[in-house]
């Protein structure tokens, strides 16, 4: 038997009726497409959800990439076991899913993307919006797409339709392969009708694979992990992903091998774990990094080993030390010339927590760890103290909303100073309370994530912190936000600048060029007074409601008010510092971005020294 539909339709009917399975769990891969019409999917993909908007929902977003990153805070809160597709024209539609698709990759979390494309029967050559290249008449500019989707296919012909669609479910709930999937859609096959058959439209279970540990694996981590004497165990977002926070809990309960994490990693466990000693590397802890120098065994779950992580390949200085890396992914399980333990990491903690029954780390070892954490903590809480009169800082703002959120609430962030101030700060209290996207750390992310986030758990408080440069990237979907209703909370940190990149500046000799919000001076460089932008101003145009806090007394009243709303409200807050520095503890392991190699200015000269002294020291763990 077989249904005629247009292709546009076809695939509308075929996700709607695909789900994920894992432990029991079912969920729809697809819950909302999101979309932006314009020629190129219009009367395809445009007919087609309102053909279907009784199975298929749909929300109207303001800007393509933003539209991306709330699918991917979706699929993220939804432990990757659904996402959002999101449908575009052909032509700057299609391109701006490149960062969107980018970030969605680079963090392995799943989104759908149906970019409009040329068309395939080309009667018209070239249309509007169609990049022409002269040595290939096959291209659009959907190719772009290619090398940051882990699956593209570009469907010229209606059947083509049926292997693609099964293909991109396939990598949608693949663990390992999942990321951005990108079909491009020629307008004209979109709206083509076929004859297709009914077992294609069948109510589909992908099931999201748990796979084990090889017995001969696990028997040589145990065997490393009991010759260890200080073993450092570095949480990754491998974790949340299989939703092995418990089984880590236990295994560190078990043995009482300490356990830092990266960006991603952290909320792996409750900050008052007596086990967690907070975050790693160039934005970690005192505690986390001098563990890390001195480790001999440093034992990876579902974590990259990026640079932060491993402060460029300075902070594991130990002459011995070496590495297991549990990792569902082959290619991250080798890194650093680790022993691999190729598994999902939930099944394979519990194994090992097995393996390694009646085995504790030394009892001077887990003292002295915590000891570390303790005098953090009291680090924190000087941070956050605060004279409720005065102007608050950056980690003053942090503090404020500490005090105010229970492990309910979620914090969501990605780019700025504010990564770094948070991840050596902020107290996690759940699994998922700390969101934030350092993979790509892409500006402009929080406020559409927050909208994701808030759609997958609409019983939560959701906070994106945004400081002013990432508000400035991409404020629009606010406006959906206000539409849908959707009541997120937004912290607008003003500091008239880019912080973090006016810090990095100064560090490497570039005097903070160009990195604040300030008027010019005869000289050329940005060093005049503060730029009369009013971003409260501009949210409450955007249809949100805001509260301005100028103190930290004030400050602590708007977040209440704002957790207490139900509708999407901005705390607006202009942080005490004139040269956007945070003033939260500096850095306590090293990052590498080359320094001039030759330069007149004294402040590049030092520099220079400076990053001689410190490069020297990288090493290359085989």
């Amino acid at each position: 038997m077989t249904i005629r539909l247009t292709v546009a339709q076809a695939l509308v009917r075929f996700l709607a009726a695909q789900h994920t399975e894992r432990d029991g769990e079912r969920r729809r891969l697809i819950g909302a497409t999101w979309g932006i019409f314009g020629h190129g999917n219009v009367a395809g993909i445009g007919q087609a959800l309102v053909e279907y908007a009784d199975v298929m929902p749909f929300h109207q977003g303001r800007n393509e990439q933003s539209m991306v990153h709330a699918a991917v805070g979706y699929a993220r809160q939804s432990g990757r076991l659904s996402t959002h597709a999101v449908t575009t024209s052909i032509g700057p539609g299609a391109t701006n899913l490149v960062t969107g698709a980018a970030l969605a990759t680079v963090n392995h979390l799943p989104v759908l993307l149906l970019p409009g494309d040329v068309f395939a029967t080309r009667p018209a050559d070239p249309v509007l919006q169609q990049l022409e290249v002269p040595h290939a008449g096959d291209v659009s500019v959907n190719d772009a797409l290619r090398p940051v989707s882990r699956y593209f296919d570009r469907i010229t012909r209606p059947e083509a339709l049926i292997p693609a669609a099964l293909q991109a479910a396939r990598v949608l709930t693949d663990p390992v392969e999942t990321g951005a999937v990108t079909l491009a859609l020629p307008q004209d096959v979109q709206a083509e009708a076929y004859d297709w058959p009914e077992e294609f439209f069948a109510e589909r279970v992908w099931t999201v694979r748990r796979p084990g540990a090889d017995p001969a694996e696990l028997a040589r981590a145990a065997e490393a992990v009991r010759a260890a004497r200080r073993p450092l165990l570095v949480a990754g977002g491998g974790v949340h992903h299989s939703r092995a926070e418990a089984a880590l809990a236990a295994f560190a309960s078990a043995t009482g091998i300490p356990v830092a994490s990266t960006q991603v990693g952290k909320g792996s466990l409750r900050y008052d774990h007596p086990q967690d000693v907070g975050g790693i590397g160039h934005t970690g802890t005192a505690t986390a990094d001098e563990l890390a120098r001195t480790a001999d065994l440093v034992i990876g779950v579902g974590t990259r080993f990026t640079d932060f992580t491993t402060a460029s390949g300075t902070l594991f200085a130990r002459p011995d030390v070496r590495f297991l890396s549990l990792n569902i992914a082959p290619h991250d399980g080798h890194k650093l010339g680790a022993l691999p333990l190729v598994a999902d990491a939930r099944g394979a903690l519990e194994q090992l927590t097995a393996e390694l029954a009646a085995h504790r780390a030394d009892a001077a070892y887990v003292e002295e760890y915590t000891a570390g954490k303790e005098r953090w903590e009291r680090i924190v809480d000087a941070c956050f103290a605060a004279d409720p009169a005065a102007q608050p800082t950056q980690p003053q703002v942090i503090g404020a909303l500490d005090a105010v959120v229970d492990e309910s609430d979620i914090v969501i962030n990605a780019a700025g100073s504010l990564p770094g101030d948070l991840h050596k700060l902020w107290r996690a209290r759940s699994h998922d309370q700390y969101h934030l996207e350092y993979g790509y750390s892409c500006m402009g992310y929080e406020i559409p994530a927050a909208l994701g986030v808030k759609l997958a758990a609409p019983e939560r408080n959701v906070w994106a912190l945004v400081g002013d440069g990432t508000y400035l990237m991409m404020p629009t979907e606010i406006v959906t936000a206000v539409q849908e209703g959707v009541a997120i909370k937004v912290v607008l940190v003003q500091n008239h600048g880019y912080a973090s990149i006016g810090g990095l500046s100064e560090s490497v000799g570039g005097e903070r060029f160009g990195t604040a919000y300030r008027f010019p001076t005869k000289e050329g460089t940005y060093t005049g007074a503060p730029l009369p932008v009013d971003l409260a101003a501009n949210a409450a145009s955007l249809g949100m409601r805001v509260l301005r806090a100028r103190t930290v007394g004030e400050l602590r009243t708007a977040l209440a008010e704002a957790r207490a709303a139900d509708t999407p409200t901005c705390v607006y807050v202009e942080t005490k510092t004139s040269d956007t520095v945070s003033g939260a503890p500096e850095a306590q392991a090293w990052w590498d971005v080359p320094v001039a190699a030759t330069a007149t200015r004294s402040a590049a000269v030092r520099a220079r020294e400076r990053y001689e002294r410190h490069v020297s020291t990288r090493r290359r763990h085989l």
